[in-house]
């Protein structure tokens, strides 16, 4: 390999041109070669964006011609696994928009086939890479919050469905709706906070109630490509009860849709020593010094905006590189799929699941 990585992009749409595509642009070692989508012309118009020569509406095509080092997935969900699995396969590095898959079996097939092959898959996690989160992640791991033995965690949006009547609200295509969504970036915070401790059971309930509602107060919602008379048969809201091998337990909330005051993205966790929030990429900790209770903020709390899908590919990039491991790994995408999937079953069937 030279020293120039060669990048396929499977899926050209929104989450790859606002997320993805400056990132891959910005890494001197990399050069987008290859775009594919079912879609032609924006398959084309993506190319002319990325510099990229070539142009495919197969994936399995880009695969065996381009010569590609690493794929790119920001496919609708379904796709993920199966386009992994075949890259991989055939020697390709993978790294693939979140949720992983959608269901655990096919998380696990991911996570065989990265190791059958013994290259690198890794699913976006770009939330672990803000600022804030990465000191949060650190003060745990060097005893700060103590033990972290409760929390709760969410994204709850006022009206922000995205892509409504498309592959986003079609439960075929995409697993589910704001738990797969939007549940990954949160509950993943926590657990990697919490030192990624094992789950074992999971209790939870899903409503939808605004499949009729076409207002919208979320940049979000333009997400995802709307159907006028298109599917709506996942959730708009999903409530969930995690508990862990340790005994902490972790509650869980996310929505599209609900009659709340206004959109928020938090995580919020107890430990013996104090306690932190991390609401709207603002951090905050708790504690008491001297018998007195104490509020702080680290120095670069009010941190807002980070290039954390950057950071993220810069971080796949150094690990294949050999300059860093990977923080990311297969077996935590399987356990996140497990995690969502048993939330849904306990939602359809009313009993706790066990793991």
């Amino acid at each position: 390999m030279g020293s120039t990585y060669r990048i396929g992009i499977a899926g050209a749409g929104g989450i790859f041109k606002e997320s993805h595509l400056s990132a891959w642009l910005e890494n001197p070692e990399c050069e987008i070669v290859a775009i594919c989508d079912v879609n032609e012309v924006r398959a084309h118009q993506m190319a002319e964006l990325a510099g990229a020569e070539l142009v495919y509406t197969d994936y399995k095509e880009m695969l065996s011609a381009a010569n590609l080092d690493v794929i790119d997935i920001c496919t609708p969900n379904l796709f993920h696994s199966e386009i992994a699995i075949a890259a991989l396969e055939a020697g390709i590095h993978v790294i693939c928009e979140k949720p992983d898959a959608v269901s655990p079996q096919e998380a696990q097939k991911m996570a065989d086939a990265a190791a059958q092959s013994s290259k690198l898959l890794m699913t976006i996690r770009n939330n672990r890479f803000h600022p804030n989160v990465q000191f949060l992640q650190q003060y745990a791991k060097d005893g700060g919050l103590g033990e972290i033995y409760t929390g709760r965690c969410g994204w709850i949006r006022r009206r922000g469905i995205p892509g409504k009547g498309g592959w986003f609200t079609t439960k075929e295509l995409s697993g589910g709706g704001p738990l797969i969504d939007l549940g990954v970036h949160f509950i993943d915070i926590a657990v990697w906070v919490m030192g990624n401790p094992k789950p074992v059971a999971v209790s939870g309930a899903t409503y939808r109630k605004f499949a009729n509602n076409e207002l919208s107060d979320s940049k979000h919602s333009g997400f995802g490509e709307k159907h006028e008379d298109g599917t709506f048969d996942v959730e708009d809201l999903a409530v969930g009860f995690i508990r862990f091998d340790n005994g902490a337990t972790l509650q869980v909330e996310f929505s599209w849709a609900s009659n709340i005051e206004e959109e928020t993205y938090f995580v919020e966790l107890r430990g013996t020593k104090s306690g932190a929030t991390y609401r709207n990429y603002e951090l905050g900790l708790f504690s008491e010094v001297n018998g007195q209770l104490v509020d702080s903020k680290p120095s670069r709390a009010h941190v807002k905006t980070a290039k954390m899908h950057h950071a993220n590919i810069n971080h796949f990039i150094d690990c294949l590189s050999g300059r860093d491991e990977p923080i990311i790994r297969p077996e935590h995408g399987v356990e996140m799929i497990q995690i969502l999937s048993a939330i849904y079953e306990s939602a359809e069937t009313g009993r706790e699941v066990r793991l």
